[in-house]
């Protein structure tokens, strides 16, 4: 339709091009549009969105100096909130929706278009009211769940005489609670005694003297700590100084060097074990071999060159050598009986394991399997720049986590009291106390660890049990030389499979591994530095240590040649 006004020439507009719209379901649109160039005003209350385009010129080419016109669209809403209540009258007002005026696809003029916005205002109104009543509503509901008083129609006396007797029991209550809580500290204080005695008990020089002596008899309990200090004094684990040539015992274990997935065919793993350089290769029948990364000829890098059918070829002269270490193929040159130094090896469960040792290798390799239910979904290999033992002492401790990992892992973790770690007498694994983490210490260089996951940042009071969903790690500290550490990293999940076959995703594990790596790395470093100089790395051992403390007095026993390693399982 068209519209006609005073200081607008009556004019035929072209068809409406766009429409404008709130994006709300019951919204009453008024589009009006100008010919030329146009100053815009927008309003927009609620259900009601109108544009209005007023010509800033006139134009009087062929009598035309304005125009526009209306468009109105009408839209559905849902219908009021069925239920009632005491209030329903206040808001007893007549939906206007059925007495609007059905313009819907029609052009209006002036006058309709303002009747279409006074029944929208009418209509916000009603809204309004509604939603006002809804909530009133909720409120009431809200009121008779939690209290239940205002379901039940009482007296006043029996009202006062029931909440007389909450107050006693909750009375009674906080008693009891305060009771519990002096029993808890009692105990508490009684169990780091404890542990402190046990502790200093693991520190004396293990001798045949020392191993004789009688255990402490009950009474000493009762006796103070200053006394018990005064008669058995405390003596630490020693570790200062430079680092050691590693002894030769230290080498007669399986070590893990590589997980199978990154020796593919044809291709080699140059690595460090125990100050000796090695390459990892597959041979024609697909095996994995380790020789020495040098070359027999001239002491080429062997890593430098390629991998010929099965064969390392060196890349100066073309040597190449088989699994074994035997050079199968001389160019130019006559076939001489020359062989290189290779290593035990042997796959398993997706890892390269290798024996550097001078003994027979054992007929048994350890089993690095995640639990079962677990799926691996990252495997990643880092080179460190610290010896070794540091490295196992930081992973085999978790108290430091509220502190060290507050940008990670350990982002909102409170700090709790007592930090415990509970192990058997025999044994060389356990668990954390509060955090629901088990872990173990599996020789010769493996940390174990199954993480209960129940909500991110909420760790304490909950045992792995009684978590729902669980992070397994393993960790693998390859000793490559007296100052670097080649970590072998392996996480596995009995949740979310699907992150298994996202693409990319193995990259943004490695990003968070190293941030969480990064934040111990440089601790480790500036004890590295420190012990160096001549500073002991375990001076004042407590009872969260005890793990650490352990895998220290397994290290030395094995290096002193002990034909019964401490803290072996029974059998």
């Amino acid at each position: 339709m068209k519209a006609e006004s005073p200081t607008i020439a009556r004019a035929k507009t072209p068809p409406l091009r766009q429409e404008r719209a709130c994006g709300r379901r019951s919204c009453h649109v008024l589009c009006l549009q100008s010919f030329k160039r146009h100053d815009r005003l927008r309003y927009c209350c609620s259900s009601l969105c109108a544009h209005f385009s007023i010509s800033s010129k006139l134009n009087c080419k062929k009598g035309v100096r304005g125009g526009f016109r209306v468009f109105a669209v009408l839209g559905e809403e849902g219908g009021l909130l069925d239920k009632k209540s005491t209030w329903g009258p206040l808001f007893d007002v007549e939906d206007p929706r059925s007495k609007m005026p059905q313009f819907k696809g029609k052009f209006l003029d002036a006058y309709q278009a303002l009747e279409v916005a006074r029944y929208d205002i009418q209509y916000c109104d009603w809204r309004a009211r509604q939603d006002l009543l809804t909530i009133m509503i909720l409120h009431e509901k809200v009121v008779e769940v939690l209290n239940p008083l205002a379901r039940d129609y009482k007296s006043i006396g029996t009202m006062k005489k029931e909440l007389a007797e909450l107050q006693d029991e909750l009375s009674q209550a906080h008693r009891q609670v305060h009771i519990s809580e002096a029993r808890v500290s009692t105990a508490l204080d009684k169990l780091a005694y404890m542990e402190e005695l046990v502790n200093d008990r693991l520190f004396q020089d293990r001798n045949p003297a020392d191993s004789d002596q009688p255990s402490p008899s009950p009474s000493t309990s009762t006796q103070s700590p200053d006394s018990v200090k005064n008669k058995s004094p405390r003596k630490n684990l020693k570790v200062s100084g430079p680092v050691q040539p590693y002894h030769p015992h230290l080498k007669n274990f399986w070590y893990p060097v590589a997980f199978s997935t990154d020796l593919k065919d044809g291709t080699m793993i140059p690595i460090d074990c125990f100050e000796e350089p090695w390459v990892l290769f597959r041979g024609m029948d697909g095996k994995p071999g380790c020789i020495r990364n040098t070359c027999a000829h001239r002491a080429c890098p062997l890593d430098l060159g390629s991998v010929n059918e099965g064969r390392v070829r060196c890349p100066y002269h073309g040597w190449e050598y088989s699994t074994d270490g035997k050079c199968e193929k001389m160019p130019s040159t006559r076939l001489l009986n020359v062989k290189i130094k290779s290593l035990p090896c042997f796959e398993q469960e997706g890892m390269i394991l290798v024996w550097p040792g001078s003994d027979p290798p054992a007929a048994t390799l350890p089993s690095l399997q995640p639990p079962p239910g677990f799926q691996v979904h990252a495997e990643i290999v880092m080179e460190l720049p610290v010896e070794h033992g540091l490295l196992l002492d930081n992973l085999l401790d978790l108290a430091h986590a509220p502190f060290t990992h507050t940008s990670t892992f350990a982002k909102g973790w409170s700090v709790p009291s007592l930090v415990k770690f509970l192990t058997p007498a025999s044994g060389l694994q356990g668990y954390w106390d509060p955090y629901p983490i088990d872990m173990e210490f599996r020789p010769p260089c493996m940390v174990l660890s199954t993480i209960g996951i129940s909500k991110p940042g909420k760790l304490e009071g909950q045992s792995t049990r009684e978590c729902a969903t669980h992070l397994h790690q393993l960790h693998v500290c390859l000793p490559s030389s007296r100052h670097k550490t080649r970590l072998l990293y392996r996480m596995s999940l009995d949740f979310a499979p699907v992150l298994k076959h996202v693409p990319f995703m193995h990259y943004l594990w490695r990003h968070f591994a190293e941030q969480v790596l990064n934040e111990d790395l440089r601790l480790v470093l500036g004890q590295q530095e420190r012990m160096i100089n001549g500073a002991n790395v375990w001076n004042w051992p407590v009872s969260y240590d005890k793990l650490g403390v352990r895998y220290r007095l397994w290290r030395d026993a094995v290096e002193e040649g002990a034909k019964q390693l401490p803290f072996e399982k029974s059998t």
